[in-house]
C-alpha cells in the first residue's frame, strides 16, 4: 500500500488504487489515531463507507468517486471530494463537514444528527430523509443544483437548502413530493413551489428575520468553498417549508 508523504507535518497520501474499501478503510483509520492532520487519497474508485465512524481533527481529501456511504457516523472530520458523491453520504452523521465539488446519490444526509453537507451541484432522490436534531445539535445541507423527488422525505429537524443554481434562471422547483411526512427541520427553496409538488404535512411561509440570518450563514459556507458570491446568490427569492404537525402519523397507531 502505498502512504508516502510527510508525517512530521501531519501529512500523508494514500494512492488507492485497486485497494478494497477494507484495505482503504482500515489504513484510514490508523492514520487519524497516529495524530495525521491531513491524508490526501488518489484513484478513489467506487470504495464504500470512507471515513465511517471517524473521529476528531482529520481532514480527508479524495481524489475520485467514493462509494455509497461516505463519512456515514462520522464525528468530527473534514471530508472534501474532488469528483461525485454516491447515495447515502453522510449518512446518520453526528459532527464535521463533507464538501462535494460535484454531484451526489440519493439518500444524501439520511438520517444524519449534526455537521455541515455542502454539495456543489445537485443532488438525487430523498436528500435530507429523517434529518433529525436535539438542542443546539444541528445538521445543515445546502444543495447547489436541483434536488430530485421526496426531498426532505420524514425531516425531523436541520436545516435543508436547494438553491438550484444550475438553471438559466430561478424557477420553480422540479421535484416532487417534497417533505412528505414531514415533522421537524425547515427546507428552504431558492425559487417557487407549487402545493401540488408538496406533501400534505407541509406548509409554505415567508421568511423571517431569523430565516434570512440562516440562510446567510448557510449559503455563505457554499459560496466560500466553492468560490461564489454569496450576495448574487441570496438576491433572489426563497420559499420556507415548514412541517405543520409534529405527529403526522400518529392518528395510525393505537397509542
Amino acid at each position: 500500500m502505498d502512504t508516502t508523504g510527510l508525517h512530521s507535518k501531519g501529512l500523508r497520501e494514500i494512492d488507492a488504487l485497486g485497494l478494497s474499501y477494507r484495505e482503504l478503510n482500515t489504513a484510514l483509520t490508523r492514520l487519524a489515531q497516529e495524530g495525521v492532520k491531513h491524508i490526501t487519497v488518489r484513484n478513489v474508485n467506487g470504495q464504500r463507507y470512507i471515513g465511517t465512524n471517524l473521529r476528531g481533527d482529520v481532514h480527508l481529501e479524495l481524489r475520485g468517486t467514493p462509494g455509497n456511504d461516505l463519512g456515514a457516523f462520522m464525528d468530527g472530520p473534514t471530508i472534501t471530494v474532488r469528483g461525485n458523491g454516491q447515495d447515502g453520504l453522510g449518512n446518520t452523521m453526528n459532527r464535521g463537514s463533507i464538501v462535494v465539488h460535484g454531484h451526489a446519490g440519493d439518500a444524501l444526509g439520511l438520517a444524519a444528527r449534526g455537521g455541515t453537507i455542502l454539495v456543489r451541484d445537485g443532488a438525487g432522490y430523498r436528500a435530507g430523509i429523517h434529518m433529525k436534531e436535539y438542542e443546539d445539535t444541528r445538521p445543515v445541507i445546502v444543495i447547489g443544483g436541483a434536488a430530485q423527488d421526496f426531498l426532505g422525505e420524514y425531516m425531523a429537524g436541520g436545516v435543508l437548502v436547494v438553491l438550484g443554481l444550475m438553471r438559466q434562471r430561478v424557477a420553480r422547483t422540479r421535484a416532487r413530493f417534497v417533505g412528505t411526512g414531514m415533522h421537524g427541520g425547515v427546507i428552504y427553496l431558492r425559487g417557487s413551489v407549487e402545493s401540488h409538488q408538496l406533501g400534505k404535512e407541509v406548509g409554505v411561509a415567508s421568511l423571517d428575520a431569523d430565516d434570512r440570518l440562516v440562510l446567510e450563514d448557510a449559503v455563505g459556507r457554499y459560496a466560500a468553498h466553492f468560490e461564489m458570491s454569496a450576495g448574487g446568490i441570496l438576491d433572489a427569492d426563497f420559499t420556507k417549508l415548514f412541517p405543520l404537525y409534529l405527529r403526522p402519523y400518529g392518528r395510525l397507531y393505537a397509542y
